[in-house]
């Protein structure tokens, strides 16, 4: 494997000299080996880890509640931990090979956890069922506790390297000067996600069931061999990839912007309603790498363009300053206003999640309360109603991605069909209706319950219009989201947008939590029967669904009001399809 770390360590040598890319982005034909990467990695993370708080119950002898805690953390921690990835990365790594050390150190990590399903002497004696409602189960001792957290830090670090740099990753072997390459481009953000979904339906039916009905041991085992091949199919690749030096970190960069601004901030802008001429007079060097995406100067925070006023800090146009935390380029500040013009529009997000995510909670409190059969033996499991949105998903990105973009396309002109934002607000739209259309289902389910002792006859079937519309939604916002962080995000941050992406899933995941804590108080009040009540016939989930569909609509406001303030990167005017701009068109790569 030496040899496989060695191709890269070359390549990214080379990368020191001017032309920061050696080799011709080769596209399509580096796929197979990023995507089943990706898709292998996915079925394997997911299948070991979906049903982690079950195998914690009974494998472990934990308490529910602890189980349950110990999974919300270390899902938080992964969903964070991708920050961290991204600034090694970008600051000392590259991509290439922060995947390929985290892609080895995933593995080990389910190799690990693996071993504490199939070694007995790595586990607590096995307690039965009577045992456990009188808690008189054996603990986990020190040891066998440290060896399973040993394997859910390394599970950890490989995804905090992972999922940043995944889709960076894929970015980079796209040519975005060609047409050919911003069309690959298009399709690549769907298929990427449309593989990986298909690994986590994978993992939540197949191997959930065979963890549950066959053998722990064997459920485990089948996910660590997934991430076997995703690490083998990644190396495969190598003698195709296109690999991009580290260029520092971008919070240094992004600190220095302010840090010069904040220092000059007595100076006087030349020429401060004249864009065209203060570009001219800033400090203003060309980009490193032609990969690099020129931007140009925009008065939108113009306080920030004072940071590239010149004078005594500058030894030339095209010199480094003497001191970079005094004297920063145009091309640094207008990454920074980037980064500005980027975090309300991901804040948006966030709730967007919040919608998405409860349904998944509730549709299983609601399947248990209906007929679940399907023919005269089989009965639906209420834990796998999710994969409903997940094969909708599944299904509509082709046709998302081969039918509706080109016909589209007929119409706006753009490569993309809509514009990023646009495709993001459908999302939002959509998740508002999923929301009103599950509240009406719900309150049919609850008067049904009722009128029939605590069990409705309705059949499962009427939850699916709901988890449908969420999937379609989901194809809409958050692959949208993904592919705009991508696109709209400087060259060299790119890591950072894809990290972004996983802290709005953990920030849902919080607002949730607060949702449901603020709810369940204010509704209980006065010794009132609460919303969201142990027994959901006698609460109003429907309420509940209401009031984030509410939520959803304040939240699509506000998304229209920085919709309609973001400048697409690279533009000046700010039209939203950089139609005003003749070097810049809407959702386009560079």
């Amino acid at each position: 494997m030496r040899s496989w770390f060695r191709r890269g360590d070359d390549e990214a040598a080379a990368e020191g000299a001017p032309e920061a890319t050696k080799r011709r982005p080769r596209g399509w034909k580096c796929m197979p080996y990023i995507i089943g990467n990706e898709t292998f990695e996915k079925v394997a993370s997911v299948g070991l880890l979906a049903n982690f708080t079950v195998y914690l119950v009974k494998r472990f002898n934990m308490e529910q509640v602890t189980a349950a805690n110990m999974t919300n953390i270390f899902f938080g921690t992964t969903n964070f931990a991708p920050l961290l990835g991204a600034f090694v990365s970008d600051a000392y790594w590259g991509r290439y090979k922060t995947l390929a050390y985290s892609s080895v150190v995933s593995f080990l990590g389910m190799v690990v956890l693996t071993l504490s399903a199939s070694v007995p002497q790595l586990r607590p004696p096995e307690c039965s069922p009577e045992a456990q409602l009188a808690h008189r189960c054996v603990g986990a001792s020190g040891l066998q506790l440290g060896i399973l957290f040993l394997s859910l830090v390394l599970l950890a670090v490989g995804a905090g390297g992972v999922r940043p740099c995944s889709l960076p990753f894929g970015v980079d072997q796209f040519d975005p000067s060609t047409e050919k390459g911003q069309r690959g481009l298009n399709s690549f953000f769907n298929w990427y996600y449309f593989t990986s979904t298909a690994g986590i339906v994978l993992s939540l039916t197949f191997i959930v069931y065979v963890q549950n009905s066959v053998s722990w041991v064997v459920g485990f085992a089948i996910p660590t061999g997934f991430m076997l091949l995703a690490v083998a199919a990644f190396f495969l690749g190598t003698p195709l990839y296109v690999f991009v030096a580290p260029e520092g970190s971008v919070f240094t960069s992004i600190g220095r912007v302010f840090v010069a601004a904040l220092r000059k901030r007595k100076l006087e802008l030349p020429c401060p309603d004249d864009v065209k001429e203060q570009e001219r007079l800033l400090y203003n060097p060309p980009t490193s790498s032609e990969r690099v995406m020129k931007l140009p100067l925009t008065l939108q925070f113009r306080f920030l363009n004072k940071a590239a006023i010149g004078g005594e800090d500058a030894l030339g146009a095209d010199s480094p300053p003497l001191n970079p935390w005094r004297l920063c380029s145009v091309q640094q500040i207008e990454e920074v206003k980037c980064l500005l013009r980027i975090v309300p529009i991901w804040a948006s997000g966030i709730t967007c999640f919040v919608a998405l995510g409860q349904q998944f909670t509730f549709a299983i409190l609601q399947a248990l309360k209906m007929d679940r059969h399907l023919g005269p033996s089989f009965q639906i499991p209420a834990g796998s109603l999710g994969t409903v949105a997940l094969v909708a998903l599944t299904l509509f990105i082709p046709v998302y991605d081969r039918l509706l973009i080109p016909v589209a396309r007929r119409f706006t002109g753009i490569d993309s069909g809509i514009t990023l934002l646009q495709r993001q607000g459908a999302g939002i739209v959509l998740s508002i209706l999923s929301m009103v259309v599950v509240a009406l289902v719900e309150r049919k389910r609850r008067g049904s319950s009722l009128a029939h002792g605590g069990a409705s006859p309705l059949t499962v079937a009427w939850l699916m219009p709901q988890l449908v519309v969420m999937g379609v939604a989901e194809a809409f916002n958050p692959i949208g989201q993904i592919e705009f962080y991508n696109r709209q995000f400087p060259e060299h941050m790119q890591t950072l947008a894809n990290s972004l992406f996983y802290c709005s899933l953990a920030g849902a995941s919080y607002l949730s939590t607060l949702l449901v804590s603020l709810v369940q108080k204010l509704t209980a009040a006065g010794g009132r029967t609460s919303w969201l009540d142990n027994d959901i016939d006698a609460g109003r989930v429907d309420y509940f669904y209401y009031l984030i569909a509410v939520l959803g609509g304040v939240n699509f406001v506000y998304f229209l009001v920085c919709s309609h303030f973001y400048r697409y990167k690279g533009t000046t005017t700010g039209g939203e399809d950089g139609k005003e701009d003749e070097d810049a068109k809407a959702g386009d790569v560079p």
